[in-house]
């Protein structure tokens, strides 16, 4: 595990990095093919690291999808009714579109721009980028780990503490889709063409006590998260090459190896590629880092200077703790099916990969093809924050524990092979010589 900012530790002493396991004779061609050193640094983590046991449809037909429970299909039109917003437009995939990995299409107006447009006219602007919700069934309630690192929760600042929580904070939040109360979205599901169907699984008397209505549409909602194969396909072409179905092309097990590797890309530390508690690699260890980003003008709340997100900090996931050292911090989120979104990080600082790899390798080699200069010229570094909590920047791990002229941790060779190997945790995958 990598050294988080904010964890509080025993001892100085560096955290060992990631070390990929051996998997006896996997990949043996490949080493033929490669060398061993790319195998060792990279490749091996990726072999063997298959799921043993049994798990929903994986996308590339070798198993049925499970059918849903009462719930969840309940869960499922609650998900894609638009009418319990305030406008009438807006459902939970309004802003969670299965082709874009259950996040944000850059094809619907309401997910266009860097933050969401809701409200009961769809004309009020968030003021964070819509995370995807996939692979969210994996993640725990809030906490801190035995190390102090913190870990779980949902949304990006983890104020959740699990998908029902998530699913229910939307529905009452101005800028989504502004129900002015819980009993005003109860009223709205009493009126759905499922109404009947909620009634036969949650009691006839449901709708009598809006309190209860609304937690058993969030639990619905819940569920069909954590039922429906859709929201963990486990089927990009990674995954098949984990099982043996594929083979990685010589460019994209390169960008594995950097992916992997403590000194050049160190994705590996907070996006895991190993297989972990009978599932694939899920690309998140859950926990949260404070990356520095610019400051992104397009955010509408942005215009105000005056305006800062300041993340866990903030969270009511630290129930009150004083915790400046977590202002500036951010859910890590999965990687899987990075390559198709649009809006990277949670102030959409970037919208293409390969820039946003670009900035991890050269934030701090050559900060001012970031960052804007001040008054005197001076370069403003991670101005995102106010100046008294840019010391809490992770600028300790590699690819960030560089100073300015020296040469970035990846070249651009090397950005480009890493930009390969992340399009190959994309879902959907479909072997074209088949």
């Amino acid at each position: 595990m990598r050294t988080h900012p904010g964890a509080i530790r025993s001892t100085t002493e560096p955290v060992a990095p990631i070390v990929p396991r051996t998997f006896g004779a996997c990949g043996s061609k490949r080493v033929a093919e490669f060398g061993a050193s790319l195998v060792l640094a990279g490749l091996l983590a990726a072999c063997g690291g298959a799921d043993s046991g049994e798990r929903p449809a994986t996308g590339d037909g070798s198993s049925s999808p499970p059918q849903l429970s009462a719930a969840a299909r309940i869960g499922e039109l609650a998900f894609k009714d638009p009418s319990l917003s305030a406008s009438g437009r807006m459902s939970c995939q309004s802003c969670h579109d299965p082709a874009f990995g259950h996040g944000p299409s850059p094809f619907n107006t309401i997910t266009a721009g860097p933050v969401a447009l809701g409200g009961a006219d769809l004309n009020q602007p968030g003021t964070r980028a819509v995370p995807s919700i996939n692979y969210l069934r994996f993640n725990k309630a809030f906490h801190f780990a035995k190390d102090g690192t913190p870990t779980g929760g949902f949304f990006w600042d983890g104020r959740a503490q699990s998908l029902a929580d998530q699913a229910g904070q939307p529905l009452l939040n101005p800028a989504e889709m502004a129900n002015a109360s819980k009993p005003d979205v109860v009223a709205k599901l009493a009126r759905a063409g499922y109404a009947e169907q909620f009634r036969v699984v949650f009691g006839a008397d449901v709708f009598d006590d809006p309190e209860v209505a609304y937690a058993r549409l969030a639990y619905a909602i819940a569920q069909y998260q954590q039922e429906d194969p859709d929201f963990a396909p486990f089927s990009s072409k990674f995954d098949a090459f984990q099982n043996g179905r594929a083979e990685l092309t010589a460019q994209e097990l390169r960008g594995l190896a950097l992916f992997n590797a403590p000194n050049k890309g160190n994705c590996a530390a907070c996006h895991s590629s190993l297989a972990t508690d009978g599932h694939p690699p899920l690309f998140t260890d859950f926990s949260y880092d404070n990356l520095g980003l610019p400051r992104n003008a397009a955010i509408p709340a942005n215009a105000d200077p005056a305006h800062t997100d300041l993340g866990l900090c903030q969270s009511s996931a630290l129930q009150g703790a004083q915790r400046p050292d977590l202002c500036g911090s951010f859910k890590v989120p999965s990687l899987r099916n990075v390559a198709r979104k649009r809006c990277l990080f949670h102030n959409c600082a970037f919208t293409d990969l390969a820039q946003a790899v670009r900035f991890y390798v050269s934030r701090d080699t050559q900060p001012q093809a970031w960052y804007p200069p001040d008054a005197q010229g001076q370069v403003v570094a991670y101005n995102d924050l106010p100046a008294a909590y840019r010391q809490y920047v992770n600028t300790a791990e590699a690819p960030y524990d560089r100073r300015p002229g020296q040469a970035p941790a990846l070249t651009e060779a090397e950005i480009d092979d890493l930009v390969a190997f992340l399009s190959t945790l994309s879902d959907g995958w479909q072997d074209a010589a088949r």
